[in-house]
């Protein structure tokens, strides 16, 4: 049937491929070498005619070149919401920042001889030492020949025979059930039941996540819906936190923005509230709050009458409450207290409390522990839709589960050595040395940028960052707008190349227009921070005084 079929060969660069041509077939069979020579045309060619190519379009032609074929996958063809996903903290300036760190390690020059990273909350890169007691239990989880080691406590290998237990094949390295460890959300529970002064929480509420941002990402999928004026819009505070401007952009939700008071320490006001609502809904439909507190990027504590405020305005306007409250521990101005949504959703009453809907956040990176590499967190979900609550589980279930070794972690922070046990004392002391320390850096970070002219600083009230006002000769606003820069990135760009200090600026959180500011860690050693204020006070008077 196939006599007449011929050999031809193609030649592709330098390489040559043998075609089997079989008439009234509209392929070619291709052989590519070991072949001697043209005399045994036949050897190694296959003996039958090939399929129909799936790919017709992708047909060689007579010269044996394949047509020219685009990428699948182009800048033009990509989501284009991932386009419009920004995050500041991790942005050119930080981008710049490891470029330089790699020129001074290839003997680069610099007026500096390092580069101080204050730019993101990432405590134990700026030298804060881990809680004993949290990674004892952490290697015994992760190497359990080592309970047989009579240098660990007692407390400590309970913690982690009864973590293990709760594993598959009494293993951290095996999957857990999609919603978190049993054991683990039963301790989650227990501890905001501690917290709260014994207002129950629902193991069954509790979410274990991959860190904070995960759980928030998770809530926000959910209330993503509609289109044009019905879809939905997030409410969040500016400044705010990069994490919710990116997660809105990506999932094609409505960025609501609602300004601090920064003349009032960045306070909340209901007013400023209501007029960002009422403007939202021209163009889309509010059904979600966001607060962070303690505050991100702008350190401050609110106080339990906002917080009621807040729940009777979401309660008054139907609108789901996010609560972010990762820095819950870190309080530290004389007068202000942390109180949770919850507690005070709860003690308002059955009005509130049986009809709120609440998701709140925690995490294992912030507070005292700065575990952010372990990627543990939770979230509580109040008065969810049972139905809802449901396509909830099923949707974290895609990621099969949060990283067991973070879930763990997590259970030590809400399950930590108790009055009696081997352990307490020196887990306590490590606690409140890492709190105090950076009690005494908000408030020296506070004094010292608030001595430089044309810097204006709140209170560090908790959390752990400050984000000064910077005042920029219009000089320096017209090179920078030249350029194609934010002003206050155009600053920061500036101070990195200068000092080698890194700053998150203003613009990547939010701000008013015709306000500067920037974001900077209170986390460096004491000694380290001390040297990086007075270098940037230091910087700021020669850029005021070089575009004066």
């Amino acid at each position: 049937m196939f006599s007449n079929r011929s050999v031809r060969v193609l030649k592709f660069g330098r390489c040559e491929a043998y075609a089997t041509v079989y008439p009234r077939v509209s392929n070619w069979v291709l052989n590519f070498p070991p072949l001697p020579s043209l005399s045994s045309p036949h050897r190694g060619l296959s003996a039958f005619p090939a399929a129909q190519s799936e790919h017709p379009q992708q047909k060689m032609s007579e010269n044996g070149a394949l047509p020219h074929r685009g990428k699948v996958l182009t800048v033009d063809t990509m989501n284009a919401n991932v386009k419009k996903v920004d995050y500041a903290v991790r942005g050119p300036i930080v981008q710049r920042a490891v470029q330089i760190e790699k020129e001074l390690k290839e003997g680069v020059k610099k007026p500096f001889k390092e580069v101080i990273k204050a730019n993101i909350g990432d405590a134990h890169a700026m030298g804060q030492r881990p809680i004993t007691f949290f990674r004892q239990v952490m290697a015994l989880c992760t190497y359990p020949q080592l309970l047989d080691d009579n240098k660990f406590p007692e407390d400590a290998k309970n913690r982690a025979r009864r973590i293990l237990q709760a594993c598959g094949g009494n293993s951290i390295g095996a999957y857990t059930t999609s919603q978190g460890i049993d054991c683990v959300r039963h301790d989650v529970a227990n501890y905001i039941q501690r917290r709260d002064g014994g207002i129950p929480s629902d193991p069954d509420n509790i979410y274990l996540t991959t860190g904070a941002s995960d759980g928030i990402v998770t809530i926000l999928k959910l209330l993503t819906a509609g289109e044009g004026r019905t879809r939905t819009g997030v409410m969040i505070s500016i400044p705010q936190y990069p994490l919710y401007s990116a997660s809105i952009a990506e999932l094609g939700a409505v960025q609501v923005n609602y300004y601090l008071n920064e003349e009032k320490c960045w306070s909340l006001d209901i007013s400023e509230l209501q007029r960002s609502l009422q403007a939202a809904r021209e163009h889309c439909n509010p059904r979600v709050l966001c607060i962070i507190n303690p505050g991100n990027p702008t350190g401050q504590v609110q106080s339990r009458q906002c917080i009621e405020d807040v729940i009777r305005f979401a309660a008054k306007e139907n609108l789901f409450l996010m609560a972010d409250e990762v820095y819950q521990d870190n309080v530290y101005a004389e007068g202000c207290e942390f109180h949770s949504f919850k507690k005070v959703l709860f003690e308002m009453g059955p009005e509130y409390s049986r009809t709120v809907e609440l998701a709140s956040f925690h995490s294992t990176s912030k507070c005292y522990m700065g575990e952010c590499g372990f990627r543990g967190g939770y979230m509580e979900v109040i008065n969810m839709d049972p139905e809802v609550k449901a396509q909830l589980t099923k949707l974290v279930s895609v990621r099969l589960c949060p990283p067991a070794p973070g879930q763990a972690l997590m259970d030590l922070v809400v399950n930590s050595p108790q009055p009696g046990e081997p352990s307490y004392q020196s887990f306590m002391k490590e606690r409140t040395a890492v709190l105090s320390a950076l009690a005494e850096k908000a408030k020296l970070t506070e004094e010292i940028l608030n001595t430089v002219p044309g810097i204006s600083c709140n209170p560090v009230q908790g959390a752990m960052y400050s984000f000064p006002r910077i005042t920029m000769p219009e000089r320096a606003i017209n090179e920078a707008k030249a350029k194609g820069q934010a002003p206050d990135m155009f600053y920061c760009m500036k101070l990195l190349e200068d000092t080698g200090i890194c700053l998150v600026p203003g613009s990547g959180f939010g701000q008013r227009d015709g306000t500067y500011h920037f974001r900077m860690t209170i986390l460096p050693p004491t000694d380290k921070l001390k040297i990086m204020l007075n270098k940037l006070k230091e910087f700021h008077q020669t850029f005021t005084q070089q575009y004066a």
